[in-house]
This record gives structure tokens, C-alpha cells and sequence, in this order.
């Protein structure tokens, strides 16, 4: 059985070699992501600054009552987020997924972001 050492140590690996490959490819700002068991956090940042730019998580986001769960606050998470982003004149990013699979809440946060106008 793996030792929770090993378990953060790979995931830590996954993470680095992720926002490697994102900061390499482009120069636009980056869409990162941080999801715990509760909430999903959203900021853009700019890699050249250091400075997060725009930031949401789903805590601000209220939940209606035809939701399936956290997959629906996260899309309108990501909606929210993209608002946010259009005020402050933010059309194009890179996605960083910080090494979490590309897949539920993360896939969901993407597409709300998609939805509300930002272009990946």
C-alpha cells in the first residue's frame, strides 16, 4: 500500500509537470484551479507579474434548487468567473488544471468559463 508521502509526492509531480507545459506554450494570463473536497476555487493570474488578477470560488456562489450537486456550482462558478474576467478586459487564457484530471468539477469549472466567453 502507498504511504500518503508517496501519494503527495506523485501528486505534487502531476501538478508541476501540468503548469510546466502551460507556462512554456503560451504568454496569455492562466486560468488555475484548486478544488477541495467542498468548494473549487478559480483565479487568473499573470505569469509575468505574479498576480492573481481575478479570483472566485464556489463559497460566493449560491445554490439553487434544481442543482445535481457540486458539478452545477461549479459551472456557474466558472460563469461568474468569465464575468469577472470580461470586466477587467480578460478574453483569452491558458487553462492550468493543476494537475487534477480533467474530468467532473474541473471539467465543469472549464466549460462554465467557455459558456461566459473566455476562449482557451
Amino acid at each position: 500500500m502507498k504511504s500518503k508521502i508517496e501519494k503527495r509526492d506523485k501528486s505534487l509531480r502531476r501538478k508541476i509537470r501540468s503548469r510546466f507545459k502551460v507556462k512554456r506554450s503560451s504568454n496569455r494570463m492562466r486560468l488555475s484551479v484548486y478544488r477541495s473536497n467542498k468548494y473549487i476555487y478559480g483565479q487568473i493570474i499573470d505569469d509575468n507579474t505574479g498576480a492573481a488578477l481575478v479570483a472566485i470560488s464556489s463559497k460566493k456562489i449560491e445554490s439553487k434548487d434544481g442543482d445535481k450537486g457540486k458539478i452545477d456550482i461549479s459551472f456557474r462558478t466558472g460563469e461568474a468567473l468569465a464575468k469577472m474576467a470580461k470586466k477587467k478586459s480578460i478574453n483569452e487564457i491558458v487553462f492550468d488544471r493543476s494537475g487534477y484530471r480533467y474530468h467532473g468539477r474541473v471539467k465543469a469549472l472549464a466549460e462554465g468559463a467557455r459558456k461566459g466567453g473566455l476562449k482557451f
